[in-house]
């Protein structure tokens, strides 16, 4: 991108560039989405950079007023497929933390090293930045929401210390947590309480908490068929859906989990009730992976609005999107078994009561591990040989599905869809057995397109 073309951009407020990179300003320290409402700085104080952790590095703080940590993912990482790619999906569901930089290099076949050159090429911050970015956002988000004191925000955000917490707070945000806090309890305090608000977070326990977070997203946005789909194939017990609404269960690192998601309007709104609040920048990873919270839907229609078999179908459904799913094993289990009452009684059987169920969100998916003897692909999966995770090689992953007894071709293309979150996957349909080479990189939308229409 060009500079004129960068500040018309700028000039423009696009939201479909926020998250795509950022904007750092010279003279004030300050880096924003390139949506930013503030006044224009001129060209010469611009600094573009690929990713917040990189504007962070050089001493950059986020704006208050835009808040560009909380801005969309780049869809970039969910279309890519290659080392960063991966790298950048594990990294978002809390590995670096969990493991350090040497499980992510381990998971991913690289030294330290050559992993830190490359993410620092790509993204220009290494796993560490990076990790220590959405550590920084999860601590907000506990601050912002919940009654936990500042030091069990900054454990539960995976800090090291409280001087570590303190010290990165003031560095990103400009502001102490407890600024931070009273910030955002004064503009509450301003303000008339809508009726639709969200109940206030509450602690349940030491570490129990409910937590309320806005998914923010590129519009626009099909709500009723993405929650239509999801409720279409919602499981008893763990999940259930309706118009404007989802819920379901999570097994997540630390604990449990119960999500509930409504439609608000500009944004999703997402309350996650955690046994282990040190889950939650995993948990909302996950429900955006869930409801493909970053995907580019204007990118996508271009394309596909130019072939004439598609085109009527994107015109009528703008912002049509292709979930992915919480957890990856599940479902590759439930792609194999199928619906019906084989999949009911295994939940029964083997599905985990929840201590606070809600609703009709009473249980968790059986773990694999319990599941190994009713099915080859749980066994597969349980033993190792098998891997789904985030940062799992798409090729390799259906390759290896296309082994395990029970997995057909079709099967594992579907579970490499919605499982491993990839937009390029094609089934074949009633009507089109083959996807053209022109609706590529996006053929699972295409493939959303003429089941909704179907």
């Amino acid at each position: 991108m060009d500079a004129d073309n960068l500040y018309a951009v700028l000039r423009s407020r696009d939201r479909r560039f926020d998250g795509r990179f950022f904007v750092g300003v010279a003279t004030t320290g300050v880096y924003c989405r390139p949506s930013c409402p503030a006044a224009m700085p001129k060209p010469e104080n611009l600094r573009l950079y690929p990713s917040a952790a990189a504007a962070q590095q050089v001493g950059h703080r986020a704006c208050k007023r835009c808040r560009p940590d909380a801005s969309p993912g780049s869809p970039e990482w969910n279309l890519r497929a290659d080392v960063a790619g991966r790298a950048m999906r594990l990294i978002a569901d809390g590995l670096v933390d969990r493991e350090g930089v040497s499980g992510l290099a381990a998971r991913l076949g690289y030294s330290e090293r050559q992993l830190h050159r490359l993410l620092l090429a790509e993204l220009g911050a290494g796993p560490q930045a990076l990790a220590r970015a959405q550590r920084a956002q999860a601590a907000r988000i506990l601050l912002e929401s919940t009654g936990l004191g500042a030091g069990e925000v900054a454990f539960a955000a995976g800090f090291a210390s409280i001087r570590q917490f303190n010290q990165t707070i003031r560095q990103l945000y400009g502001l102490t947590p407890t600024e931070l806090r009273s910030r955002v309890a004064g503009k509450a305090g301003n303000q008339p309480r809508p009726a639709t608000a969200p109940r206030p977070a509450r602690v349940l326990s030491s570490r129990a908490v409910r937590v309320q977070v806005r998914l923010a997203y590129r519009p626009p946005l099909d709500a009723d068929a993405l929650f239509g789909y999801l409720a279409a194939r919602a499981l008893p017990g763990v999940e259930e859906g309706g118009a404007g609404f989802y819920r379901r269960s999570l097994r997540l690192p630390y604990g449990t989990g119960v999500v509930d998601v409504t439609d608000g309007g500009d944004h999703m709104r997402c309350e996650l009730l955690l046994a282990d609040v040190r889950d939650l920048a995993v948990a909302v990873r996950r429900c955006r992976v869930l409801l493909d919270l970053d995907a580019d839907p204007r990118e996508i229609e271009e394309v596909l609005g130019a072939d004439p078999m598609l085109a009527p179908l994107v015109a009528a459904r703008p912002g049509l999107r292709a979930p992915g799913h919480v957890d990856p094993a599940e479902l590759a289990v439930r792609a194999v078994c199928g619906p019906g009452d084989e999949l009911a009684e295994l939940v029964e059987r083997f599905g985990e009561p929840l201590a606070s169920p809600v609703g009709t969100v009473t249980r968790l998916f059986p773990p694999v591990a319990a599941l190994a003897e009713a099915t080859p692909l749980a066994e597969a999966l349980a033993t190792g040989r098998l891997t789904l995770d985030p940062g799992a090689d798409r090729d390799a992953a259906e390759r290896q599905l296309r082994t395990v007894p029970g997995v057909d071709e079709r099967t594992a293309a579907y579970i490499r869809m919605r499982a491993l979150a990839d937009p390029d996957v094609f089934l074949p349909t009633q009507h089109v057995r083959q996807a053209p080479a022109s609706w590529r990189p996006w053929r699972s939308y295409a493939l959303h397109h003429l089941w909704a229409a179907a």
